[in-house]
């Protein structure tokens, strides 16, 4: 057994043994309350910069399937979890969670009271945090917590994103222009799914060149950290909005919201899990949704022609818009949810519908 610490920025600080990599790392502690689905979680490019803790308290019982992976490896910096399963058995598993980890150099803590530490965080919001493995002490590990920037300071999207354009799909119905600020595989397969070409670029990529082509709609993925940092495609918004059907996911929902002069917030401790329920406004219908921000769009600053369509019922943030006078919807949950629910897969029908009719 290697020993392995946690420390928080405020001056919190608990032992447990080591896992994955062992190595230190710092980043911002944030809870998941997902069963299942830790593997999409652990490959989540939005968690890019962000410490995972899974509040479930047994991890990796069925293992890790590549097949789960929402991206090419491991995007977290860190892992937390009460209890580590060693010996998973299902028979999709290819490895265990703590191979995984070995495999893209990420370190992990287990045996730490992470009720204790979740209930902390949604009391005070989400801390930055730091790892280490030996011979740490307590007034390093909370000294290195502490002086670490904070994740509003730190540019990720450049880390998680696309260089160069790439084409997935090749041969379908629509050809899409998705701008990738950290895209899950499950969005791109969705669209794939309903007869669309994609053609991924990168976050910073020029609007006036994917004007140059001739797509049929523009998607704006999911990705990590603050959108207010992410403004090359705040401005590619703003040229492309109205030229063709555009949609938005989760980072792109906020990146929408600001390139039409809205303004973005911070949560306390952000939304992360499978189990948030979203009221939609047309239909009364509620639908449960799986989660990934730290940031919200304030409803407060929308611009007339943005329609708030879908609230949060937990804390009624914003989770769905619709422009009134152009082709343009986006949602701030994950309709794609790997591994679940799939409540709001029309999401992605309903893009299509907006491609066919425009």
């Amino acid at each position: 057994m290697v020993r392995a610490v946690l420390a928080l920025e405020d001056g919190t600080f608990v032992e447990g043994k080591a896992f994955g990599e062992l190595r230190e790392a710092e980043g911002e502690l944030v809870f998941n309350t997902s069963m299942t689905g830790y593997v999409e979680a652990l490959t989540d490019p939005s968690y890019k910069g962000q410490i995972l803790m899974m509040t479930y308290p047994l991890i990796g019982n069925y293992g890790v399937c590549r097949e789960d992976f929402e991206s090419d490896g491991v995007k977290v910096e860190g892992f937390v979890v009460r209890e580590l399963c060693k010996e998973p058995n299902n028979w999709r598993s290819e490895m265990t969670v703590d191979e995984l980890l070995k495999e893209y150099g990420i370190p992990g803590i287990e045996g730490v009271d992470t009720r204790m530490l979740t209930k902390k965080l949604r009391i005070y919001g989400s801390m930055k945090a730091y790892i280490g493995i030996g011979d740490v002490t307590k007034e390093e590990a909370i000294e290195k917590a502490r002086a670490q920037p904070s994740i509003s300071e730190i540019d990720l999207v450049d880390k998680v994103c696309v260089k160069e354009p790439r084409v997935v799909g090749e041969g379908g119905k629509y050809r899409v222009a998705l701008i990738d600020c950290g895209v899950k595989r499950s969005i791109v397969r969705q669209l794939v799914k309903r007869g669309v070409e994609v053609t991924l670029f990168p976050y910073d990529y020029p609007a006036e060149k994917i004007l140059e082509e001739d797509f049929d709609g523009v998607f704006i993925s999911n990705g990590p950290g603050d959108p207010a940092r992410v403004k090359p495609t705040i401005e590619t918004i703003k040229k492309l909005a109205g030229k063709m059907p555009m949609a938005g996911i989760c980072l792109g929902h906020q990146l929408i919201a600001l390139a039409f002069g809205a303004k973005t917030f911070k949560l306390k401790f952000g939304h992360h899990g499978s189990n948030h329920p979203v009221k939609d406004f047309e239909t009364g219908r509620v639908f449960i949704s799986s989660q990934n921000h730290n940031f919200a769009v304030d409803e407060k600053t929308l611009p007339k022609g943005l329609r708030v369509t879908q609230i949060n019922l937990n804390d009624y943030t914003v989770e769905g818009m619709v422009h009134e006078e152009i082709p343009l919807i986006s949602v701030q949950y994950h309709p794609e949810a790997g591994p679940g629910p799939h409540d709001t897969y029309f999401f992605f029908d309903s893009f299509v519908d907006l491609l066919a009719e425009y």
